[in-house]
């Protein structure tokens, strides 16, 4: 691949290495990226809220595709662009079925509004059986009925007693195609996205927006929510920790995140 014109990456366990720091490297290699005229995106599970502790240490950023692939923001502006969102029925209909397949399964949703914080107690909300994956919680805690009854931009399922590829092979023959389901975190977390909404999505409506053909995108991840993403870019790249299921379909394997892998890649071209 010659030098690219849109450089994506994931954040946890790729851009961040384990201290959930941007290295002094990558740091760099980003900014030459960008001051060549590259565009670049952060394409995450993370919703808007939990960019700007990235932006703060990359603030060349501007564009992040949250929520795997249903939101696009703009960090600079504190605006969210576009939004994909699971309607208040289809979530009723899918909070029913992941009772029936995992009945000790908690709920939780991620909405979002005009910008980061506008609501900042209703874009995460959780019923009361909901245990977080994170140290740092910050749900809202709400029955059921209050839970499905706004649009949301991913429905995430808690088994803590489980492995996250335990929990998706019981939710996907019954979701069907009412949503897509992924993972990025191994331990008991699955997120349900609106139909056909993934990290490849958003980041094709990235590349449209600023004119990028997919054959010059570099994209980095680490988890099965980045599969997407890595098999449409012109440049898929897995970093050395990253699920087995990765280093099958990229185009290149690199260093870990506690390697500068992603660095290592970006070298070549800045």
């Amino acid at each position: 691949m010659q030098a690219p014109l849109l450089v994506a990456t994931d954040v946890d366990g790729t851009l961040l290495d384990p201290y959930d720091r941007v290295t002094p490297r990558a740091a760099a290699v980003i900014g030459r990226a960008v001051a060549a005229g590259v565009g670049f995106v952060l394409v995450t599970g993370r919703p808007p809220r939990w960019i700007h502790p990235v932006v703060e240490q990359l603030p060349q950023t501007r564009l992040a595709v949250c929520a795997n692939g249903a939101v696009l923001y703009d960090a600079v502006d504190d605006r969210v662009l576009w939004s994909r969102t699971l309607a208040p029925d289809t979530l009723g209909e899918l909070a029913a079925t992941v009772t029936a397949a995992l009945p000790t399964g908690g709920l939780a949703v991620e909405r979002v509004g005009a910008s980061a914080f506008d609501d900042a107690h209703g874009h995460f909300v959780a019923e009361p059986s909901y245990r977080h994956a994170w140290p740092d919680a910050d749900e809202h805690v709400v029955d059921r009925a209050e839970l499905v009854s706004r649009p949301a931009v991913k429905l995430l399922v808690r088994c803590a007693e489980l492995p996250s590829e335990i929990m998706m092979a019981a939710l996907a023959p019954a979701v069907g195609d009412v949503a897509d389901l992924t993972f990025s975190h191994p331990g008991g977390l699955v997120e349900l996205s609106p139909p056909r909404v993934t990290k490849a999505t958003g980041l094709a409506e990235v590349a449209r927006r600023l004119g990028v053909a997919t054959a010059d995108v570099v994209a980095f991840g680490d988890m099965p929510n980045d599969l997407e993403m890595l098999r449409w870019a012109g440049h898929g790249v897995a970093m050395g920790n990253a699920h087995p299921v990765l280093h099958g379909v990229a185009d290149e394997v690199t260093g870990s995140n506690s390697d500068d892998g992603l660095a290592l890649v970006l070298e070549r071209w800045f």
